[in-house]
C-alpha cells in the first residue's frame, strides 16, 4: 500500500473518529490547507488526500491531530500481523472490549438491585455506587473523550449526549448519596406515579449511568469490529499470489526463491497445479491456466510459447518456463488491489441516523436544561428543586432508547438474515439498499455455477451416445484438463464404471488419444480427428456449430478410423437463477448481465434467466468502469459477484453483495454475503435490509417523540424518579418489541408469489465458449 505518489496522492490511516461528523471535521481542517484536497472515509478509517509539492505527511498529520484525532502513514497489508499470530485489528480492539466486559459484568448487579426491590439489602445503593463508578468513568471514557474532543471543535453528537447524560445521573447520585437521604440505610426506590416537584435529594440514577453506558459500550463495540474489517480484501488479494517461485539460473539450475525477490527477466518455471508466481510470457511447454479470478471465465485458457500469463493464475496442465515481465507493484494483482483499496476510499461514508438527530438534539437538550435552572431560580424556588429539575432535563434525555434504536433491529435483523443465508456487515449498509435501482450480476459464479458440466451428446447414424460416452470418458479420464474432467465426470455418473486407457497421449493444443477396450479413441479438436482422416460428418458439423453459437464448448469423438460423436460441455446456470432475477425485478430493481465472456455466451445466459441487458468481455478494471459509469449515468448500483475480479466493483458499488461460495477478496469487499450461493438470497437480502432500515428509522421516531414528550414535564420539575425511569424503561422495551417483529420477516416470495403464480422457467444449463 503507498502512502504517497509522483502526483501528490497521500494516505493516511485516521484514529479516534466516533461517527461520520468526525470524518467531516478532519476533512474540513484538510482541505482549508492551501492547494489540499483530502476525502475521510469513516468506514475504512483512511484519509485520502491529493497535495501540492512541497505539503509533507508530516504536516498533513499535524493538522489531523491539532483537529483532535491521530494520523499515521499506513503499513503495508502483510505487516498488520504480528510474530504471535494476533491480527493488528485483533490488537485495536482489545482495550474496547476490556472495557465492554468490565462495564457488562459491572452493570448488571447495579440494574438488577435498581429494578428489583426484593435486592435492595440494607446498603445497597452504596454497593451500586462502587459498581457504577468504574463503568461511568473507565467504561464510558470513550464517550467522554469524544464528548470533550467535540467541545472543544463547537460540535455535538450522540457522544456529547451519552456523556453529558451519564455524568449528570452519576453526578446528581452522587450529590443525593453524601448530601441529601439517599445514603441513608435501608432507602427504597419510591414507586409513586404521582407528578410532584421535589428536591431529588432522595434519588439516585446510578442504574441509568451504568446501563446505558454498558450498551452503548456494546454498540460501539460491534461497530469497531465490523469496521476493522475493511483492509481484509487487500490482504486476502496479496495472499493469492505465489510464495515461492523456482527460478532457472544461467548453469540450468533451479533454485527456490521467495517470490519477492523475482526481478524482471528471470525465467522460472511453474508445475502442474502451482500459482504463476508473476506476469510473463512462456517460452517453453503448454498447458491450461485457470484464469477466472482475473477475467471471470470458466474455461481454462490454453497457453503455449509466446503467450502471456498472468501472476496468481493456476497451471492446470503441464510443465511452462516462464520469463517474468512484471514484478511486484506493476502486477496485475497488484493493479486489482489497488482498484480495490480506491473503491473502497472513494466510496461516500453514510452519516449514522442517530447522529443526525443527535446534532440538532443535543444542543436543544443542553440549552434547555440551562433555561430550566434558571427559570426555577428567577422564579424563587429553592437551589436544590431548581437544580432537580435541570439534571431531570439531561438524564430524560440520555439516549437509552435512541441507543438501542439501531443496534437492537441490527441485531434482529442480522440474525433472521443469517437463518436466511445472509450476512449484514454493519449499519451503514442499510441505508444504501433503500436507494438501489439498478443491480449488476456477474454471471460466472453467480448466475451460473462457475464449473463444466456435461450438456449433451450428439452422435453419427448408428452410434450409441451412451457407447460414444464410455469411450470419450474413458479417455478424458486420464486428462487433468478440466473440459476433460467434466467429461469423464458426466460419463461415469451417466454410464458407471469407465474402463481403464492404454497408450494414453495428449496431444498440444489438440486433444488427447489413446486405446480402450481395443479400440483406437480421439477426443478433441475436429482438427485432431482430421489428421487421422476422420472427417466430421456435416449432421456432426452442425451440431458442432449449434453447440459453439449458443456458446457451449464442443468436442469431437472418433474411433476406429471414424468421427461419431460430438459432446458438448458448458458452465450451468443454476437452477434458482432465473427466479431470482424475477424477484429482483419484484423489487423494482433493474437486472444487467456483467461478465469477462464473450457476447454469445453472456446474451444465451441472460436470454435463459430474464435479463435484457448484458455487458460482456469485461476485465477487473472494465467492471470498475461499468459500475462508475451506471453510476455517473444517476443510477444507484448494487452489485454481486463471487471472484476476486469482481472484488473491486464490489467495493465501488453503492452496495456490494458477494457470494458466500465465492473468493475471500469477494466476501471482504462487499457490503452483504449471500452465505447459501444462491441467487435469491440477493432479493432476500434486499428487503431483509430495507425492513431492517425501516424498522431502525421507526424506532428513532419513537425514541425521539419519547424525548419530546417527557422534557418538557422534567423542565416542568413533575417527574420523578418512578415516573422517569418507567417512561425510559417502556421507550426502551417499545424499541426492542418493535425490532423482534424482524424475526416474522419472510423472503420476497415463493413461485406462487411471482406475478402470474409461477416464477420464470430456469434454464438447467449455462453456457461457455471456448475451443478445445
Amino acid at each position: 500500500m503507498s502512502t504517497g505518489d509522483a502526483s501528490g496522492r497521500i494516505e493516511l490511516a485516521i484514529g479516534g473518529m466516533t461517527c461520520a461528523s468526525c470524518a467531516a471535521r478532519i476533512e474540513r481542517k484538510l482541505n482549508k490547507m492551501e492547494g489540499v484536497t483530502a476525502t475521510v472515509n469513516f468506514a475504512t478509517e483512511k484519509a485520502t488526500v491529493q497535495a501540492p509539492e512541497g505539503v509533507t505527511p508530516e504536516e498533513l498529520i499535524a493538522t489531523v491531530e491539532k483537529a483532535g484525532y491521530t494520523a499515521t502513514l499506513p503499513r503495508p497489508p502483510r505487516d498488520e500481523t504480528s510474530e504471535d499470530g494476533e491480527d493488528e485489528a485483533d490488537r485495536e480492539l482489545r482495550p474496547l472490549r476490556q472495557r465492554l466486559i468490565t462495564s457488562l459484568v459491572l452493570a448488571v448487579p447495579v440494574i438488577a438491585m435498581a429494578m428489583v426491590p426484593a435486592l435492595q439489602f440494607e446498603y445497597w445503593q452504596w454497593m451500586s455506587l462502587t459498581l457504577a463508578a468504574p463503568v461511568v468513568v473507565y467504561g464510558g471514557w470513550p464517550f467522554h473523550r469524544a464528548a470533550w474532543t467535540n467541545l472543544r471543535h463547537g460540535a455535538a453528537t450522540m457522544d456529547t449526549l451519552v456523556s453529558l447524560g451519564t455524568l449528570a445521573a452519576f453526578g446528581w447520585s452522587l450529590w443525593a448519596l453524601f448530601f441529601g437521604s439517599a445514603g441513608e440505610p435501608g432507602m427504597r426506590h419510591g414507586f409513586e406515579f404521582a407528578m410532584t416537584r421535589s428536591d431529588g435529594s432522595a434519588n439516585i440514577y446510578l442504574e441509568a449511568a451504568a446501563g446505558v453506558t454498558a450498551f452503548l459500550l456494546a454498540g460501539r463495540y460491534f461497530e469497531a469490529r465490523s469496521k476493522r474489517r475493511a483492509g481484509a480484501a487487500l490482504r486476502a488479494l496479496l495472499e493469492l499470489g505465489a510464495k515461492e517461485v523456482s527460478v532457472v539460473r544461467e548453469n540450468g539450475r533451479e533454485e527456490r526463491i521467495p517470490v519477492e525477490d523475482l526481478a524482471v527477466g528471470d525465467a522460472f518455471v511453474v508445475r502442474p497445479g502451482e500459482k504463476i508466481a508473476t506476469d510473463g510470457v512462456v517460452e517453453e511447454g503448454s498447458s491450461a491456466v485457470d484464469a477466472s479470478m482475473l477475467t471471470g471465465e470458466s474455461v481454462p485458457v490454453e497457453v503455449g510459447p509466446g503467450d502471456a500469463v498472468v501472476g496468481a493464475t493456476v497451471n492446470a496442465g503441464g510443465r511452462l518456463l516462464v520469463r517474468a515481465t512484471r514484478v511486484g507493484a506493476d502486477t496485475q494483482l497488484a493493479q486489482m488491489a489497488r482498484l480495490v483499496e480506491e473503491a473502497q476510499t472513494g466510496k461516500a461514508a453514510v452519516q449514522r441516523l442517530a447522529d443526525r438527530i443527535s446534532g440538532v438534539f443535543v444542543p436543544i437538550v443542553i440549552a434547555l436544561a440551562a433555561a430550566t435552572l434558571g427559570f426555577w431560580l428567577g422564579a424563587g424556588a429553592e437551589t436544590a428543586a431548581a437544580f432537580t429539575a435541570a439534571v431531570a432535563v439531561l438524564i430524560i434525555a440520555c439516549p437509552c432508547a435512541l441507543g438501542l434504536a439501531t443496534p437492537t433491529a441490527l441485531m434482529v435483523g442480522t440474525g433472521r438474515g443469517a437463518q436466511l443465508g445472509i450476512l449484514i456487515k454493519g449499519p451503514e449498509v442499510l441505508e444504501s439498499t433503500r436507494r438501489i435501482d439498478t443491480v449488476v450480476l456477474d454471471k460466472t459464479g453467480t448466475v451460473t455455477t462457475g464449473t463444466m458440466a456435461l450438456v449433451d451428446v450428439h452422435t453419427a447414424d448408428g452410434v450409441d451416445a451412451d457407447e460414444a460416452l464410455r469411450l470419450a470418458g474413458a479417455l478424458e479420464h486420464a486428462s487433468e484438463h478440466p473440459i476433460a474432467r467434466a467429461i469423464a465426470a458426466g460419463a461415469a455418473e451417466r454410464v458407471g464404471t469407465l474402463p481403464s486407457v492404454e497408450d494414453f497421449a495428449n496431444i498440444e493444443g489438440l486433444g488427447v488419444q489413446g486405446m480402450v477396450d481395443g479400440h483406437a479413441v480421439l477426443v478433441g479438436r475436429p482438427q485432431l480427428l482430421a489428421e487421422w482422416s476422420q472427417h466430421l460428418t456435416p449432421e456432426l458439423q452442425e451440431a458442432m456449430a449449434a453447440a459453439q453459437r449458443q456458446g457451449h464448448t464442443a468436442v469431437a469423438v472418433g474411433w476406429d478410423g471414424r468421427a461419431r460423436a460430438v459432446i458438448t460441455v458448458a458452465d450451468q446456470v443454476k437452477p434458482t437463477s432465473a427466479e431470482a432475477v424475477a424477484r429482483l425485478r419484484a423489487l423494482g430493481l433493474r437486472p444487467v448481465l456483467l461478465t469477462g465472456d464473450n457476447e454469445t455466451v453472456a446474451r444465451t445466459v441472460a436470454g435463459q434467466v430474464g435479463i435484457d441487458e448484458v455487458i460482456a468481455e469485461v476485465l477487473p478494471a472494465d467492471k470498475v468502469a461499468v459500475v462508475k459509469r451506471l453510476q455517473g449515468e444517476g443510477r444507484t448500483v448494487a452489485m454481486v459477484g463471487d471472484g476476486v475480479n469482481d472484488a473491486a466493483a464490489l467495493a465501488q458499488a453503492d452496495l456490494g453483495l458477494a457470494m458466500g461460495t465465492g473468493t475471500d477478496v469477494a466476501i471482504e469487499a462487499s457490503d452483504l454475503t449471500l452465505v447459501r450461493g444462491d441467487l435469491r438470497a440477493a432479493a432476500d437480502a434486499i428487503a431483509l435490509s430495507r425492513r431492517t432500515l425501516r424498522t431502525i428509522k421507526g424506532n428513532l421516531f419513537w425514541a425521539f417523540a419519547y424525548n419530546v414528550a417527557a422534557l418538557p414535564l422534567a423542565a416542568a420539575g413533575l417527574l420523578t424518579p418512578m415516573i422517569a425511569g418507567a417512561a425510559m424503561a417502556f421507550s426502551s422495551v417499545f424499541v426492542v418489541t418493535n425490532s423482534l417483529r424482524l424475526r416474522r420477516f419472510r423472503p420476497v416470495g415463493d413461485a406462487s408469489a411471482l406475478p402470474g403464480g409461477t416464477a420464470r422457467p430456469s434454464a438447467p444449463r449455462a453456457e461457455v465458449h471456448a475451443d478445445r
